[in-house]
């Protein structure tokens, strides 16, 4: 039960609630409770008065000529009546024979045994009030007379003034305590939930551009987890930001020198007095650059399409081989006309332990990257042929499948294996055209299949000794996403 509802939920709010709560429901109770103690303290001493009223009485039943006699003095008379909050009422029977007192006072219930000498208490009415009656049965010295009954009755005006007296005694200073101890709840609620206010103040007051991590030292110690994945969050968002500026600040710079080299070679065939030939040239210049920026912008949509949306991956069944088969086969053009001798060596499509989970567009991305790569750093000519293959490796007993790419290049120095896979980094004393994106690509779809990445030398000892990049996917059920 809330005693506050609001639509948006507060802290503050739920805290109180579930304070308050418990106190205005216990609050009832224990009226009640102290109603009920305050009745049996109240009662216990006119208990008493009316017990020792009846053996006093009893005292007066006497035996006259074998008859029963009860003679009341008028002093012990009037002490009996003289009660001014309530009456008093009494009565002496024997065998149902009234010797004193009043004719109308109840008599006990039928079916109670009679225990001489025992004084005994009851709830009953009389002349329709609420009286308390104490009784007890005598037994005279005299025989065949039979139990005398011997009953004193007291209205309960006393024991009602004086439990009302102890509940106000009770109860009115909860009426002021209570109220305090809302107030000062209220009061800790607020100074508890300072440092939440003062952490929002120090957040709005932050400068759109500052990422630096909040101060966890000055909250309390059931906020410090809260903030340091504040904290965490910012950081990595301050390392995408700076991933970003640097990511944009490199494409525009690998864009500007085919858009520049475009400008050149238009400004050049627009000159007066360039003949045939050397227009010819300018516009083969010009569809060099164009192609080298369309290549560009590809790559750089490739990896944005790698890096993702922070959405699962999509995954489904793969067969390697296959989609190996059809990367090369589509490179095969472009291979005869740069003079390298490009293969595939693998089993065949279907074949045992060649099919994964995972994302068939992304992995023929990785194929074609690894490729491209190949193609565009192993020299060729008719006297010496450059070879690339690219091998499907199945692996039954590490439960694994690779794709490897090998080629004849000058291969890459062990110092520059982890280089290599940062965006835009080409190897010093290459004079190749290309963007730089290629093993980036590579290297986010493996990692978003939990795939690992390996450059060693295709042909160590050798002269040149090649390179051979492989990738090595685990098989699995379901390979983890971005």
């Amino acid at each position: 039960m809330r005693i506050f509802h609001r639509e948006q939920r507060s802290l503050f709010g739920e805290i109180l609630d579930w304070m308050l709560t418990p106190l205005l429901l216990l609050w009832p109770i224990s009226l009640a409770l102290t109603w009920l103690v305050a009745q049996s303290i109240a009662g216990k001493p006119f208990d008493r008065a009316l017990e020792y009223n009846v053996q006093a009485l009893a005292q007066l039943v006497t035996v006259q000529q074998r008859h029963p006699s009860f003679n009341l003095p008028q002093p012990a008379r009037e002490m009996l009546r003289a009660d001014d909050s309530d009456q008093v009422y009494y009565q002496v029977l024997v065998d149902k024979e009234l010797l004193s007192g009043e004719r109308d006072l109840p008599t006990p219930p039928t079916d109670e045994a009679s225990v001489v000498g025992e004084v005994r208490l009851r709830d009953d009415e009389m002349r329709d009030l609420p009286v308390r009656v104490a009784y007890m049965w005598v037994r005279l010295p005299v025989p065949d007379i039979p139990l005398v009954l011997v009953q004193v009755a007291e209205t309960r005006e006393k024991r009602s003034v004086l439990a009302t007296e102890i509940i106000k005694g009770v109860m009115l200073p909860q009426f002021v305590i209570l109220p305090l101890a809302v107030l000062l709840v209220w009061l800790a609620l607020v100074r508890g939930i300072k440092p939440l206010s003062q952490l929002e103040e120090r957040i709005r007051a932050r400068k759109p551009d500052d990422l630096s991590p909040l101060d966890d030292k000055t909250v309390p110690l059931e906020v410090a987890p809260l903030v340091s994945s504040v904290n965490d969050l910012l950081t990595r968002l301050k390392d995408s930001i700076a991933t970003q500026k640097r990511f944009l600040a490199d494409a525009a710079h690998q864009l500007k020198t085919p858009l520049a080299g475009l400008r050149m070679q238009a400004d050049l065939a627009q000159r007066e007095g360039t003949d045939a030939q050397a227009l010819k040239l300018s516009l083969k210049q010009i569809g060099r650059a164009s192609m080298r920026a369309t290549h560009t912008v590809n790559q750089l949509l490739a990896l944005a399409r790698a890096e993702g949306s922070g959405q699962p991956m999509a995954v489904q069944p793969c067969d390697l081989a296959e989609l190996t088969r059809d990367v090369v086969r589509d490179f095969l053009p472009r291979a005869l006309d740069r003079r390298v001798d490009l293969g595939y060596d693998g089993p065949d499509p279907g074949a045992p332990g060649v099919r994964l989970e995972g994302n068939p567009t992304l992995i023929k991305e990785v194929i074609s990257n690894l490729l491209d790569n190949a193609l565009n750093y192993t020299p060729s000519s008719d006297t010496q042929p450059g070879v690339i293959t690219a091998h499907v490796v199945p692996d039954p007993v590490g439960q694994a499948l690779e794709i490897q790419v090998e080629d004849t290049g000058p291969g890459i120095p062990a110092s520059e294996r982890e280089l290599v896979f940062e965006p835009f980094y080409r190897a010093l004393g290459t004079n190749v055209d290309g963007s730089g994106l290629g093993l980036s690509i590579v290297r986010e779809i493996a990692r978003q299949h939990g795939a690992e990445i390996r450059i060693e030398d295709a042909h160590p000892g050798a002269t040149p000794p090649g390179t051979r990049i492989s990738v090595r996917f685990a098989l699995r059920d379901r390979p983890p996403s971005a």
